[in-house]
């Protein structure tokens, strides 16, 4: 199922939308579903059964270190060779699993199905990530001249908020579906909090553009500044104006109009960080959002990636698995920790302890925030 959601993003593409850099952060759709089939045979054929054939061709542009985002797309096949490619892949793999050898079956990496939970994960990451690209690609092409027949309104008030007792709590995903940066499993002991039910709407960011929170200075620190500055943002990144002045927003599919209670994204961490400060609030540490989600006390989880205060960081007894890349280059300080997942993030991934993680200047991604309180 994961592959087929993968593959059919990039069917409906032409053979320049197939090879486009829709935006600089982002590999172009086709090498997106080259690069799964190559991960997926690289273990199971390569690792686990030692044969390289398929891969070792390729390695170099499926390999993310090896090849630039930006020369991606031109090294890419036409895209029925490559559709061709991927499905033979698919299907040798797929008769792989069905009937496995010995070899297979007692290999580490087969342990309760770690494999298949990791490969099923990866898809499901590609699969939101191209559809970042879809929407980065709908935001080129908006001509702004959407009617908007029910404006968007700002609105204010204190978010109801759920009080989380002083404790000691668990933290940590579930082997053997977990990713490396989510174990082993620990012990938070975290203060008494007050988190707020439900994450930042449309309307509510709206009340905080309006008070000028892009222009006031005492909001944004010294990094949010210069971001500012840089970028010269004031709205979400997916937000646009029609000529009537009114917000819409753009999504893979085109404009639409935004709902005032809809959840907000499109924003980066120094834009959570300044309404957290507007609102008297601050982000949540992502182990307080992680307990508080556990507890069944939040709201709205899973309709827009959440900002977390804590820069994303290795958990006591970190161990790199299965490969060093995975998490351990992003321990650098400089990529934040988000919780919950997004509209379109996949079911295999939506679940409390999965930790994505982003620079704190990224917006293209479906992120927005939750407030909390100090008791």
């Amino acid at each position: 199922m994961a592959q087929s959601l993968v593959a059919g993003l990039a069917q409906d593409l032409d053979a320049t939308g197939w090879r486009s850099q829709f935006h600089p952060d982002l590999s172009p759709l086709g090498w997106h579903l080259g690069h799964c089939a190559f991960t997926e045979t690289y273990w199971l054929q390569e690792v686990i059964l030692g044969d390289d054939r398929f891969t070792a061709p390729v390695a170099r542009l499926y390999t993310p270190p090896l090849t630039p985002k930006p020369e991606r797309g031109k090294q890419l096949p036409p895209p029925p060779a490559l559709g061709a490619w991927v499905r033979e892949l698919q299907s040798i793999n797929a008769a792989i699993l069905d009937n496995p050898s010995a070899r297979v079956s007692s290999h580490p990496l087969m342990q309760d199905n770690y494999l298949l939970h990791f490969l099923i994960q990866h898809y499901s990451q590609h699969f939101e990530t191209m559809v970042m690209g879809l929407t980065q690609q709908a935001l080129a092409s908006d001509h702004g001249d959407i009617n908007v027949a029910s404006p968007l309104e700002l609105q204010t008030g204190t978010p109801k908020t759920c009080r989380i007792d002083a404790g000691h709590y668990k933290v940590g995903g579930p082997a053997p579906v977990a990713c490396d940066n989510e174990l082993p499993p620990q012990q938070a002991t975290l203060g008494p909090f007050a988190i707020a039910k439900q994450p930042v709407t449309n309307s509510e960011y709206l009340a905080f553009m309006e008070a000028g929170g892009y222009t006031n200075p005492e909001l944004w620190d010294t990094s949010g500044r210069e971001w500012l500055q840089a970028s010269g943002a004031a709205a979400p990144g997916h937000w646009r104006r029609n000529p009537a002045g009114h917000w819409y927003g753009v999504g893979s599919r085109g404009p639409y109009t935004l709902t005032g209670d809809d959840v907000l994204h499109g924003i980066c961490w120094h834009e959570a960080q300044a309404y957290a400060r507007w609102a008297n609030a601050r982000l949540p540490h992502e182990h307080q959002w992680e307990v508080a989600c556990r507890l069944h006390r939040l709201e709205q989880t899973g309709r827009a990636w959440e900002w977390c205060d804590n820069p994303f960081y290795p958990y006591a007894g970190f161990r790199p698995f299965p490969y060093e890349e995975y998490s351990a280059p992003w321990f650098n300080g400089n990529h934040y920790s988000l919780r919950g997942g997004s509209l379109h993030t996949r079911p295999a991934i939506k679940r409390s302890s999965f930790r994505n993680f982003y620079q704190p200047d990224k917006r293209h991604i479906f992120a927005g925030l939750r407030l909390v309180y100090s008791l």
